[in-house]
């Protein structure tokens, strides 16, 4: 079969009709000489990664797998070293006698392949696999289990050598924390969880939003990891009764990780949860959103304006931090003063001067706002609108010349101002403070590689009748290696805004009901949340079932 598949990439994708012959000489002429060309095709969306997979099954007959439906056996570990396997970009899956089967990304490295050969004394059947399913794979079972291995035949360890098991950079309890750290960024969680169980110490991965058990290690080794996450967030080991928050800054695979650490007492032993803050993946532009045509615009004027001001609400987790910073970021000019005040300051943002609230020595949100309005700001951000105070002197500061972006956390655009009227503020303030309202919700995309047309179901065209859109097909996830086999991969935000024009200045003036103003943004044209939602479902991103996990019709 070796000399029928001496073929090119790049004819094999024009012979499919996958690309033009116009793509493949962009493609060569611009890509990098250590860049693979099925890389750099799928960097540009010129091709998915589904899609290369498919043309190399059918062109050159060999097979495509999902790794995460086998169980690799220890032994192949052992034959295949996990140098080679990582340098090769290779997972071997099972051995038949003299025969090897591994999987690849790229079954047209023959370099990889005779590498593997000459190493092994096999020989090798190759099968294609998706390239982030592979690196989840190889770093599970080769540094994971290797860290685990180490860690579990390392802990007959006297208390002695417990100090340096949890300081020692080399050590095996330090090996697995930042493997499990590490394997949690390859599989883009935004949440790690370690929680003590009766019997065993599980970890968990939050990925786009769904909580998934990972592995559960030996009760005995929860101590250990306990105390060595807590030294890596400067936190006192010796304090096991009362909640604690640091923060870890490191790098995993040459990617700068911010990661804030919370613990918790519980009945087993202490929980701990690692929110995971992906500095070179943070959204710092407004047009990354997901914001619909209309929406940005929309966004955008209310941002421009020189003061008032403009609030996110959602519940937590609902990506308002995300639309804040990209907002900072879009102001963020030589001539501007911006000054930020937050619990906790998630991104660190050049030019920006940014102050953390620390209510034990009196600094709470009210008190820094105050000395902030003293530091000649041009545009102000405070993290989040808790208390009348800190709610009276954001208004204050908009009628005295600044921007003021915040948080608060309502379901809905229009009912921010009854939690303001609620809160205590006068409705001619908010009246004339009030720039815009931005509600906003995070929904699972449909996965790329796996997304197939199907026929709307009779359940799914009441609803979109109800919303007055007519639709025939939806897109869905078959379930693929790259996503996991959940049809979902990242996440896109759906909005509802709110600009607050003279219409509603009136109505919040006359304390209308939040019904009467939400009949207005309808018969303006305004989108409600479900509707955004659906207006996306119409154009292939996400499902119903996603839109309605996270909104309601009103």
């Amino acid at each position: 079969m070796r000399g029928t598949t001496r073929k090119r990439l790049g004819d094999l994708l024009i012979e499919s009709g996958v690309i033009t012959t116009q793509q493949l000489d962009y493609a060569l002429s611009n890509k990098s000489s250590d860049e693979k060309l099925g890389d750099f095709l799928i960097r540009e969306n010129f091709i998915t990664e589904q899609q290369l997979i498919e043309v190399l099954e059918f062109q050159l007959g060999i097979p495509h797998i999902n790794l995460n439906q086998y169980a690799i056996d220890p032994e192949l570990l052992q034959l295949v070293p996990g140098e080679l396997a990582k340098r090769a970009k290779i997972m071997p899956v099972r051995r038949d006698k003299n025969k090897l089967f591994i999987a690849m990304a790229d079954p047209m490295d023959y370099f990889a392949i005779e590498e593997v050969r000459m190493a092994t004394g096999c020989q090798i059947e190759t099968s294609i696999a998706a390239k982030d399913d592979l690196y989840r794979t190889i770093t599970k079972y080769y540094d994971l289990q290797e860290s685990m291995d180490a860690a579990l035949s390392d802990l007959g360890v006297s208390p002695t050598e417990t100090q340096q098991e949890i300081t020692d950079e080399d050590s095996p309890i330090v090996r697995l924390v930042n493997q499990i750290i590490a394997n949690g960024v390859a599989q883009r969680a935004s949440d790690i969880h370690f929680d003590p169980q009766e019997t065993d110490f599980r970890v968990r991965y939050r990925v786009d939003g769904i909580l998934r058990s990972e592995r559960s290690l030996p009760k005995h080794m929860q101590n250990m990891i306990t105390a060595r996450i807590k030294i890596m967030g400067n936190l006192n080991i010796t304090e096991t009764r009362v909640p604690q928050d640091g923060r870890i800054k490191s790098t995993v695979n040459f990617k700068p990780v911010d990661i804030r650490l919370s613990t918790l007492p519980t009945v087993y032993g202490e929980k701990i949860v690692m929110r995971v803050l992906d500095l070179s993946s943070a959204m710092n532009d407004v047009s990354k959103l997901g914001f619909t045509k209309e929406n940005e615009n929309q966004f955008r004027k209310m941002i421009s304006r020189p003061n008032g001001i403009v609030l996110i609400t959602g519940p937590t987790g609902s990506g308002k931090s995300s639309t804040l910073y990209a907002a900072l970021n879009n102001l963020n000019q030589e001539g501007v003063n911006i000054i930020t005040v937050e619990d906790p300051v998630e991104y660190q943002l050049e030019g920006v001067n940014q102050i953390q609230v620390k209510e034990e020595v009196g600094l709470t949100f009210a008190a820094g706002l105050r000395s902030i309005l003293r530091q000649d700001p041009d545009i102000v951000m405070v993290g989040e609108i808790r208390d009348l105070e800190t709610a009276e002197i954001a208004v204050r500061a908009s009628l005295t010349g600044h921007l003021v972006l915040s948080t608060l956390h309502t379901n809905s655009a229009v009912e921010s101002i009854s939690r303001l009227r609620d809160m205590g503020i006068e409705p001619f303030l908010i009246s004339s403070s009030l720039i815009g309202i931005v509600s906003q919700r995070l929904v699972r995309r449909v996965c790329r590689d796996c997304a197939q047309t199907v026929p709307a179901t009779e359940r799914e065209k009441e609803i979109f009748a109800e919303a007055g859109i007519t639709i025939e097909t939806v897109q869905r996830g078959r379930g693929c290696g790259a996503c996991s086999q959940t049809g979902y991969r990242g996440r896109l935000a759906i909005h509802e805004i709110l600009p607050v024009d003279r219409v509603i200045r009136d109505h919040i003036l006359q304390r209308s009901n939040i019904t009467v103003i939400r009949d207005y943004m309808t018969e303006k044209g305004l989108p409600s949340l479900v509707k955004d939602g659906l207006l996306k479902v119409l154009d292939g991103v996400t499902t119903t079932e996603e839109v309605l996990r996270v909104a309601t019709f009103d």
